[in-house]
C-alpha cells in the first residue's frame, strides 16, 4: 500500500484544461491495479531465473516492464507543488520543505542506481491556496475515496494555471504540514482509475505528501519507489497493532523508511534496470556454484568490470531465492550487520502480502535492539565461515560464506540439489 509506514502499538518513534476532466475523477488507493502494456524482455537478456510479471499489484516479477509506470533507468523530472488552506497560515516556507526531501532523495537514488538514474526536482516557489479548509477533506491514512478525489481535484485545479504538467514525469503534492486537517500518516501514492489529462499529458498518479517538518527519514524515497512499480514490503497487522516489519526488517526502504540498511534489494535493482545481465548469476538447480558477490550498496569500481551483485536460484514458476552481499557503504552505511543476505521472492504475491521475505540465518538471536526496526532480522546476514540451508523449499539450497576479499566482496558457495 502506498502510504507512510506508521506501526500501531509499537513503543518507538513513529515509523513512521483540467476542470472538465476533474469532475469525473475517481482516485484509487495504491492497492488498485493499474494495467498497462509491457516491454518484452527475452530470457537471454533477463536470464532463466527472471520471474514473470503477474497481474498482482506491484508484482515482483521482472521479465517485462509495466509501461503504466516510468522506469528509472534515465533522468526523470518531478514537480513539487505546495498547497495551503484558507483555515491556516503556513508557518514554513516552500524552500524549507524542499530541503526536507532534496537533495537527499535524489542522492539516495543516485547511489542506489550506481549513477544510472537522476531524479530532478522542480519545486514551486509559493503556496497555492486550496478552495476549502483543510478539515473539509477529512485527510487520513485510509482516506475515503470521495474525500480523496475532492482533494486531488482541487489540488490540480489550483496548480494547473501555473504548472505545465507536460514537462514532468512525477508529481509531488505537498500540503501545509501545520494545517489542522492534515494527517502526516496519510502520505502515500494515489493511482488514478483513469488518467487525468492536463497540458496534453496523462497524469496517472500523484504522491500526496502530508509529512511533518522535519519529515520521517527516507519517506519520499519510499513513496517514490511506488511510482516505479515497487511493492510495500512491510506487513500490516489486520488490527493495526503489532509489528509491521516481520517480512524484511531493516533491509530495503520499501519495507521501512527507518531501516538501518535501506538500499534496495538487488532484485529491485535488477527490475529497475540498474543491474545488467553480467551482474546477475542464475544458479543451476543442481550442483555447486562458487562466486564472488560485491556488496549491493557499493559504488562500482572506476574503470573496472562489472562484478556479480546478485545470485538467484529459481524455485518455482513464480518463486526464487535471491542471495546478495550487504556491507556498511553507500545507502547501507549505517547497517547493523554485514554479510550475505538471503531472501525469498514471490512474483505472484501482491504489495503488502510479503512478495519478498528475508531469511533469518540466525533465528535464535537478534541485534541492534536500540536502533533496528525489527531486531530479530537485524542479524539476518550470513557471516564469513558460516553455512546455512534455506528452509521451506522442495529443493535443497545451502549457502556457505567462505571468505571476504580485500575489496570487501564475499566469496560464496551455493549448493543446490533436487527434492529428496
Amino acid at each position: 500500500m502506498e502510504r507512510q509506514q506508521t506501526p500501531g502499538g509499537v513503543d518507538r518513534p513513529r515509523l513512521r484544461s483540467v476542470a472538465a476532466a476533474l469532475t469525473s475523477l475517481m482516485a484509487l488507493a495504491a492497492t488498485s491495479l493499474v494495467a498497462g502494456p509491457t516491454v518484452a524482455a527475452t530470457p537471454t537478456s533477463m536470464g532463466a531465473c527472471a520471474l514473470p510479471r503477474t497481474p498482482v499489484h506491484h508484482s515482483a516479477g521482472l521479465d517485462t516492464w509495466n509501461n503504466a509506470y516510468p522506469r528509472p533507468d534515465h533522468a526523470l523530472d518531478a514537480v513539487m507543488i505546495f498547497l495551503s488552506f484558507p483555515d491556516s497560515r503556513p508557518l514554513t516556507e516552500p524552500h524549507d520543505l524542499v530541503a526536507d526531501h532534496f537533495p537527499a532523495t535524489s542522492q539516495f537514488y543516485e547511489r542506489a542506481s550506481y549513477g544510472k538514474f537522476a531524479l530532478r526536482v522542480h519545486p514551486g516557489k509559493r503556496w497555492l491556496t486550496m478552495p476549502h479548509p483543510s478539515t473539509s477533506y477529512r485527510i487520513t491514512r485510509d482516506w475515503d475515496p470521495v474525500d480523496r478525489a475532492a482533494y486531488l481535484r482541487d489540488a490540480l485545479r489550483v496548480s494547473d494555471p501555473g504548472v505545465d504538467f507536460s514537462n514532468y514525469d512525477l508529481v509531488y503534492l505537498v500540503a501545509d504540514p501545520d494545517a489542522p486537517g492534515v494527517d502526516s500518516d496519510a502520505t502515500k501514492v494515489v493511482n488514478f482509475d483513469a488518467p487525468m489529462r492536463a497540458d496534453g499529458t496523462d497524469i496517472k498518479r500523484a504522491v500526496t505528501v502530508f509529512e511533518r517538518h522535519p519529515p520521517d527519514r527516507n519517506v519520499l524515497a519510499h513513496e517514490t519507489g511506488h511510482v516505479f512499480d515497487l511493492a510495500d514490503l512491510y506487513h500490516r497487522p489486520a488490527d493495526g497493532k503489532g509489528d509491521w516489519d516481520t517480512y524484511v526488517g531493516d533491509w530495503d526502504v520499501m519495507g521501512s523508511q527507518f531501516g538501518l540498511a535501506p538500499d534496495f534489494f538487488g532484485w529491485h535493482k535488477w527490475k529497475m534496470g540498474w543491474l545488467d545481465p553480467r551482474q546477475v548469476r542464475c544458479v543451476r538447480p543442481t550442483g555447486t556454484t562458487l562466486l564472488t558477490l560485491e556488496p549491493i550498496a557499493a559504488a562500482p569500481a572506476v574503470g573496472g568490470r562489472a562484478g556479480t551483485r546478485l545470485a538467484v536460484v529459481r524455485t518455482g514458476a513464480e518463486s526464487a531465492v535471491a542471495i546478495e552481499a550487504r556491507a556498511a557503504t553507500g545507502n547501507d552505511a549505517h547497517t547493523c550487520t554485514e554479510g550475505v543476505l538471503i531472501y525469498k521472492v514471490r512474483g505472484g504475491t501482491a504489495s503488502g502480502g510479503g512478495p519478498i521475505e528475508v531469511v533469518d540465518t540466525h533465528p535464535h538471536s537478534e541485534a541492534c535492539w536500540d536502533r533496528s526496526v525489527y531486531p530479530p532480522l537485524a542479524d539476518a546476514p550470513l557471516g564469513v565461515g558460516e553455512t546455512f540451508t534455506v528452509p521451506g523449499n522442495g529443493e535443497r539450497i545451502t549457502v556457505e560464506v567462505a571468505d571476504r576479499t580485500s575489496t570487501g566482496a564475499y566469496t560464496v558457495k551455493i549448493t543446490t540439489s533436487p527434492p529428496e
